[in-house]
């Protein structure tokens, strides 16, 4: 019985700690008990031992599901390491060979083994499942159990199938284990476990010492990322990107701008990935570019800064993720990029999905999104994600905290929001509920016949910018929540009636609002270190060069480039082209002028031109742009080359747009022709030939929904090739 122990001593005993933290003991103490135990315990908070310790008291060997072949050898190692024997711990997956795994059944049937770790596929094999019927087993750990649900950032399809390997087994108590899940997400595990009735332990998941910020992602990305990092010199951290590409990339452009980087993912081989985690725990690179593959069980305390390059799927991988810095207490930043055209994009590779699949990730997107668009405390936002009240109105630790915004009042407008949830019967989302309290009679609403309701269109005279904000801070407010079985279904709570019958003073922050192109709205450039006059005077000298060529402005360099300029003051041809969207024909062909402007700027104003700012870009990245060149020389149809190349068609315009506006004349007529009505093609050149802009949301505008968006793109490349190359 868990009374016969005195578990401090034992504590001190096994793991050399003086004291338990936070819920540990209770819960050590409920699986000595032979109870189920779920905890909730944020990365960092000692989850581990809940299950190692009560595993070297009790008889027989705990089984410990594990999704990472890594993590688990870290932690054998680990416990390997505390004990007077071998064999106290192992584990059992597809890297061991077939004499390793003999020699863990013989430690195991010996009684040595107390702790046994195993990947959930090992779980589930047959000739395992025998076995293991012929060990007694102390209890089950499921390790990072929010795999098991497909709400969980790191869904794995085997973990749905640890019940039914414990029913051929035997029967044991359970403890499941993680750093993050939503309510949705616990209510699964357990359901999915069969542990309904289990013990909840659920720790606090604010870090007080963690900030946290949200940027616009610029053009510019990889030089704000050099420029962090050199100013954090000698500091450890993370950058994660989605993609292996982008890892690969950026670890090469950090590595070439004297950065001890590497890049880690699950396409370079165990070794590399090995020496890589060992020489950032060892310090001898700083730090580590990677997808989510990498950090997992990684007990390093004093990584300083954790940064997305790519805004995450979930907010639960976020928070993980995140929770990686300042382990030890101290400094921790988390700064995430974030852009609309990023998240179209990742909605965009749900598509071929299941259905359900796809309806799953959107919803974690737009919880991904709110938290980035919102203009209210991070720290209030994530912790309510959670289900975990922030009392407090000011974090003091946050941008939106630092740099709050002027409240507005919006009272009518959730008194709306509550009405309209109430007349359609709590049974609609977030998007259906905009729709209908706008007036807009979508072809879904219609079939309810729901434009057909009283209230119908009563919020449409009311800016449309403000029903997101007041939603989302709705939800904070507690006037209304969504639904855990029917996740996304808004429904009212006693708070949202009584608002209702007597509505209150609601003041609200509106949103901070993302652009597509890159560019924040309402800002003047992409790093906040733009020269305004500088920026003026080559927007003037634009215009001149224009008129005097019979060009439109944009075909000479388009404005991120001028606010590049007004920002890096390139004085030479081949500081011009580290310019975003200059190459050398464009450098050679329009670069004397600016660059000339730009030395007597700064020779008069006395400015010295920051040397930090010049960061040295990467002649591998430009391969795959040679390829596509000399492709389409050959003149290779561009869907071809798109699917030669792996990519989707609208991101091998973007690679040939990139091309164009960098100063390279390529000729497309071929494939034009094939491809677009030839009337269409003179209507879209001549508005391109008349235009102030190149942006393609205006030109869609002005020239209509009969042109769609990939003609409009091909017909300015062709434009851009002729007049600006």
């Amino acid at each position: 019985m868990p009374q016969e122990y005195n578990l401090t001593e034992k504590l001190k005993h096994y793991f050399g700690f003086d004291k338990f933290k936070g819920d540990q003991e209770e819960i050590v103490r409920n699986v000595l008990a032979g109870k189920d135990s779920f905890v909730l315990m944020p990365t960092g908070g000692g989850k581990s031992l809940c299950y190692q310790l009560p595993s070297l008291l009790m008889d027989g060997t705990a089984i410990v599901v594990s999704p990472l072949i890594a993590l688990m050898k870290n932690q054998v190692d680990v416990i390997n390491g505390m004990s007077e024997q071998d064999g106290v711990a192992h584990y059992l997956n597809s890297s061991l060979k077939k004499g390793s795994i003999d020699q863990v059944k013989a430690d195991i049937i010996a009684g040595k083994t107390k702790l046994l770790y195993v990947a959930p596929e090992s779980l589930n094999k047959d000739e395992n499942m025998q076995f293991f019927r012929s060990v007694k087993v102390s209890f089950y750990a499921i390790d990072e159990a929010h795999c098991i649900s497909e709400w969980g950032h790191d869904f794995r399809p085997e973990y749905r199938k640890i019940r039914y390997a414990i029913e051929q087994i035997g029967v044991a108590p359970i403890i499941a284990l993680t750093a993050t899940a939503t309510d949705k997400v616990r209510t699964d595990i357990k359901r999915s476990l069969g542990i309904e009735d289990a013990r909840e332990f659920k720790s606090s998941f604010n870090r007080p010492n963690l900030y946290y910020e949200v940027r616009q992602k610029t053009k510019d990305i990889d030089k704000q990322i050099i420029m962090y990092i050199r100013q954090n010199a000698g500091k450890s951290g993370i950058v994660y990107c989605l993609s292996r590409k982008k890892v690969e990339e950026l670890a090469a452009v950090l590595q070439a701008n004297d950065i001890k980087a590497a890049p880690y993912h699950a396409g370079l081989d165990s070794e590399t990935r090995s020496k890589t985690q060992d020489d950032f725990l060892m310090e001898e690179i700083d730090v580590i570019v990677a997808t989510i593959a990498f950090g997992m069980g990684i007990d390093k305390p004093d990584v300083r800064f954790v940064i997305h390059y790519d805004i995450p799927k979930s907010l639960e991988g976020y928070y993980q993720e995140t929770g990686r810095a300042g382990r030890d207490g101290e400094e921790g930043r988390c700064i995430a990029f974030y852009s609309n055209k990023d998240l179209k994009k990742l909605e965009k590779f749900m598509e071929g999905k299941p259905v359900a699949e796809q309806d799953i990730g959107r919803q974690l997107l737009q919880e991904t999104a709110a938290y980035a668009e919102s203009s209210v405390c991070r720290r209030k936002m994530l912790l309510h994600y959670f289900g975990e009240e922030y009392t407090q109105s000011n974090c003091h630790n946050c941008d939106n905290c630092l740099h709050p915004k002027t409240k507005v009042e919006g009272k009518d407008a959730l008194l709306i929001v509550l009405k309209a949830v109430r007349v359609l019967k709590e049974n609609f989302r977030q998007e259906y509920i905009m729709d209908f309290i706008r007036g807009r009679a979508t072809d879904d609403l219609r079939d309810h016949h729901h434009d057909e309701l009283e209230e119908f269109g009563a919020g449409e005279n009311l800016d449309v910018k403000i029903w997101n904000p007041v939603i989302r801070q709705a939800l904070i407010a507690g006037y209304i929540k969504k639904d855990v079985e029917n996740y996304g279904l808004l429904k009212i709570t006693a708070a949202g009636n009584r608002f209702i019958q007597n509505p209150q003073s609601f003041m609200i922050v509106m949103d901070t609002e993302f652009s597509d192109d890159g560019i924040d709205e309402g800002s003047e450039g992409g790093t906040g270190a733009l020269d305004l006059p500088l920026f003026a005077m080559l927007k003037d000298l634009r215009k001149h060069v224009a008129r005097r060529l019979e060009r439109p402005p944009y075909v000479i360099f388009q404005d991120v480039s001028l606010e590049q300029m007004a920002t890096m003051y390139p004085v030479n041809e081949q500081e011009l082209q580290n310019i975003q969207g200059v190459g050398a024909g464009k450098a050679k062909r329009y670069g004397k002028e600016f660059c000339e402007l730009i030395a007597n700027y700064c020779k008069e104003n006395d400015i010295e031109r920051p040397e930090e700012l010049r960061v040295r870009t990467v002649a591998k990245k430009s391969v795959q742009k040679v390829k596509i060149i000399q492709e389409i020389d050959h003149q290779i149809p561009l869907d071809d080359i798109a699917t030669a190349e792996g990519l989707p068609f609208d991101e091998l315009l973007d690679k040939v747009e990139e091309i164009v506006y960098s100063g390279t004349r390529l000729n497309i007529d071929y494939f034009i022709d094939e491809v677009i009505d030839e009337d269409h093609l003179d209507d879209i050149y001549d508005y391109f030939a008349e235009s102030e802009t190149d942006d393609l949301d205006t030109a869609q505008g002005e020239l209509g929904d009969e042109y769609s968006e990939d003609e409009i793109r091909l017909v300015r490349i062709k434009f851009l090739s002729e007049m600006a190359n």
